[in-house]
């Protein structure tokens, strides 16, 4: 996990005493908590946060076009999903929101993927293929299921943990709390990773709970709470690792869950359909900045001569042709209107016949070509 620090060093401590090791600047803040890491990992999660970076750009852009359906954006998140992820077994089961696309990404984003932003239910069938749930619109409501999903791993003796991705906003929902409470008294190894990324919508963290750290309502359950800083991927690394052990072996053999807070921000909006200058202030986005994931890790692979620029020319090339060939096989998948009555019930109600019916007069009636662009 780290040179010279076990699981209980790391995560034995105040849920306000927030784990770094990164400074701003990419210096290394605390070297015991510096993990051991093969250079060529370390330039695969760098690329792997600059592809975060350049997809969310590019998924607006195909929004603003039309193109794409309404999208949430990660910018400023690249540290929490990438770190967090490369600290996991690759089977590991993923749960998450809606703006954890780096936790994909670390899994080898299946180009399904953008199939679901397309309004195609195939994009979330496509990721059981990389152990990750199908993605969550509903705050909270995966957290119960992620819990259970652990729960059965540990009565299977599966030696695998689920992660569960959430926002801040979600610890304001009943879902929270009771998969909190499951998950302590039935040691269930399932680590909850709360994104605090300031914001639920427009609704700012402090107004949300009286807590100090959200980290610290994991106490009220009966097992730990940390925070971290979630923009420093090696911090998120050490922590999620660290919860990961404790997960699968706590001693006494007990399989214990951990609640980590990934102190972090939203650069763009909550999405495409969101406004954030209505609610927050230009200069606050600034002082975030200044904490980018990417620059502060790129300065730490510099330092150390892990990477330079023409290795980040040919990571721009190869993010640039892999994003086009994605999106040109995503949009080359035909769209059948009918597909919207599929799965919605069991057997189809009275209502749904009456609506798949208008729409079959509407296509015979204007012809089997674009109509009303469903196609």
């Amino acid at each position: 996990m780290s040179r010279n620090v076990s699981a209980r060093d790391v995560l034995d401590r105040a849920p306000d005493d927030r784990v770094q090791v990164l400074d701003t600047d990419g210096t290394v803040v605390d070297p015991a908590l510096e993990p051991d890491l093969e250079p060529a990992t370390l330039r695969s999660m760098y690329r792997d946060m600059r592809f975060c970076r350049r997809f969310d750009e590019r998924m607006i852009s195909l929004q603003r076009q039309g193109r794409l359906g309404t999208y949430a954006s990660l910018a400023g998140q690249e540290g929490s999903q990438i770190g967090s992820t490369y600290a996991l077994a690759d089977d590991d089961m993923l749960s998450y929101q809606y703006r954890e696309h780096g936790a994909l990404v670390a899994r080898d984003l299946p180009w399904e993927y953008l199939l679901y932003w397309m309004g195609h239910e195939d994009g979330n069938a496509a990721l059981a293929d990389v152990d990750v749930f199908p993605l969550n619109i509903s705050i909270g409501g995966h957290l119960p299921h992620a819990v259970g999903w652990s729960w059965a791993a540990k009565l299977n003796d599966d030696e695998r943990v689920s992660v569960v991705h959430f926002g801040d906003g979600s610890t304001s929902e009943g879902d929270f709390h009771e998969a909190m409470n499951f998950a302590g008294v039935y040691d269930a190894p399932t680590v909850f990773f709360c994104n605090n990324n300031q914001w639920a919508i427009s609704v700012p963290r402090e107004t949300q709970t009286a807590s100090a750290t959200l980290a610290q309502k994991a106490h009220a359950y009966g097992f730990e709470g940390v925070q971290v800083d979630g923009m420093d991927p090696l911090a998120t690394y050490v922590v999620t690792r660290a919860a990961r052990e404790k997960a699968l072996d706590a001693g006494d053999d007990r399989r214990r869950p951990t609640l980590i807070e990934a102190i972090q921000y939203r650069y763009g909006a909550h999405t495409t359909a969101d406004d954030p200058d209505v609610y927050r202030d230009e200069a606050e986005v600034d002082r975030w900045r200044r904490r980018d994931p990417i620059d502060r890790f790129e300065a730490y692979l510099r330092d150390r001569s892990v990477l330079g620029d023409d290795l980040i020319r040919e990571i721009d090339a190869e993010i640039e042709d892999t994003l086009e060939t994605i999106v040109d096989r995503t949009e080359d998948v035909d769209a059948d209107p009918r597909e919207m009555f599929e799965f919605t019930y069991e057997d189809p109600t009275p209502r749904l016949d009456e609506q798949r019916e208008y729409l079959e007069d509407l296509r015979d009636s204007h012809g089997d070509h674009e109509l009303l662009d469903l196609e």
